[in-house]
């Protein structure tokens, strides 16, 4: 990452990357195809109004994993392999711990957030059952993602690729063993779920600890290191409480998207379910710059941070947007895949809300690049505080304020692409004024730890 073309070496890093998310992603979706085509509409929105919620329980926990990723970069481009060694353990160990602690309040939570976001009835008690079976799974789930994000720190995208290739398939097997043979509704899928992580799981733990590198994870070794800790909290914590906040916008206009009834909920789950896959591969440029301009901060090449993000940029409006327009071109097929016959109202509220996305996501993309390649740098606080101010509050303002006046699901969509649009800018100007202080900071570290 720190020497050569960009360009090559970046497609090399985000391609398992993106196939890595898209088979991850397809955990849910094989969970909404199932259960839309065999348990119906209310079970698809019983899984489909979840996502949200689990998210904003989650993401300070799965946030450290940002500061595992950027720490693990920064020591491996630096060389220095002790250091490597201390994130490694350090990072685990929070997985571990952090996925218990979550784990229970995910259960002990779910049901009384729901009813927060206005469900009710059958759907209540699915989405319920639903979210206590996959926090059960979440140290499991925790400790696949912090493992990951060490794998990804080091370049290492193309095993968690067949790990979860592995995996995928599993949990579709099992998906319709539950729910077709043995009859089992949003249990089954759930169960799917978490049955299939604990695989990929176990392969990547195997993979640190018959690593014969820096990475290598010794368990008996498996304890907190200070400065680690401390650098995973600083840099994660805040990646956290952005990524909560986020989902806390979301949460509220998934429950407003509620109000309009179980159709329209559906419909925005199938259609938020498509754009994840599109979603995973902007969200693969925002990887590549966390770990590219990790090692580059660490090796002290500050020249080719500049055009890092400028390759990064390109190639996601290239790829994002040529997927965009196919997934906007098979829009209805698409939506048919996740809702069966007979249900063409909830597929009328799905297109509504892809005709609002699929023309600018791009944007959503750039926005997670300029996010990523900020907390590369080392800004911990700053790419937070954008976050909320450009996105989160502009959204919660947009349903309180603007959505009343209109009361129509288009005017409601239309608060992504314009919190989208207002907090890239944001981080562009941070980015450009701002980057000559990042790089003498870190001249600073270098010279106290060499000292």
């Amino acid at each position: 990452m720190t020497s050569g073309r960009i360009w090559p070496k970046m497609l090399q890093f985000v391609l398992p990357l993106a196939l890595s998310s898209l088979l991850q992603l397809l955990f849910n979706a094989a969970d909404l195809i199932v259960v839309g085509n065999y348990a119906g509409a209310t079970a698809l929105a019983a899984v489909g109004t979840t996502g949200a919620l689990i998210n904003l329980i989650i993401n300070i926990f799965l946030g450290l994993s940002v500061g595992a990723n950027v720490l693990v970069a920064r020591q491996y481009g630096a060389g220095n392999h002790g250091g490597v060694s201390k994130a490694v353990h350090t990072s685990i160990f929070a997985a571990g711990v952090g996925g218990v602690l979550f784990a229970a309040a995910g259960i002990l939570l779910c049901r009384p957030l729901l009813k927060m976001m206005n469900i009710e009835g059958e759907v209540l008690d699915k989405a319920a059952l639903y979210m206590r079976i996959y926090f059960a799974g979440l140290p499991v789930i925790g400790l696949y993602n912090y493992g990951s994000a060490i794998l990804r720190a080091v370049g290492d995208t193309r095993r968690p690729l067949i790990f979860l290739s592995i995996a995928g398939v599993l949990n579709v097997l099992m998906n319709l063993f539950f729910v077709i043979v043995l009859k089992m509704d949003v249990d089954g899928v759930a169960l799917a779920t978490v049955l299939s992580q604990c695989v990929s799981t176990a392969l990547v733990l195997m993979t640190l600890i018959r690593s014969d590198n820096a990475c290598r994870l010794d368990l008996k070794r498996i304890r907190p290191d200070r400065y680690s800790l401390s650098e995973l909290i600083r840099i994660g914590v805040p990646a956290g409480i952005q990524g909560m906040c986020f989902s806390l916008s979301n949460v509220i206009i998934q429950s407003t998207v509620n109000s309009f009834g179980d159709y329209a909920t559906a419909g925005n789950a199938a259609c938020s379910n498509i754009e994840g896959f599109v979603y995973v591969i902007m969200n693969a440029f925002h990887q590549a710059c966390l770990a590219f301009t990790g090692q580059n901060m660490g090796a002290r090449k500050y020249a080719r941070i500049d055009r890092i993000v400028l390759s990064a940029v390109v190639l996601q409006f290239m790829i994002a947007f040529s997927a965009c327009m196919l997934v906007y071109l098979f829009r209805y097929p698409l939506l048919g895949i996740y809702i069966k016959a007979g249900e063409e109202e909830a597929i009328r509220y799905g297109m509504i809300r892809m005709q609002v996305y699929m023309r600018v996501y791009f944007i959503c993309g750039i926005m997670d690049i300029m996010s990523g390649m900020l907390r590369g740098m080392g800004y911990s606080l700053a790419p937070t505080l954008i976050v909320l101010i450009g996105t989160c509050l502009l959204r919660i303002v947009w349903v309180f304020a603007v959505f009343p006046n209109f009361k129509t699901l288009e005017c409601l969509y239309l608060s992504y692409p314009v919190s989208w649009s207002l907090t890239a800018l944001i981080q562009i100007v941070f980015y450009l004024t701002r980057r000559k202080k990042a790089f003498e900071r870190n001249e600073r570290l270098w010279q106290t730890e060499a000292a």
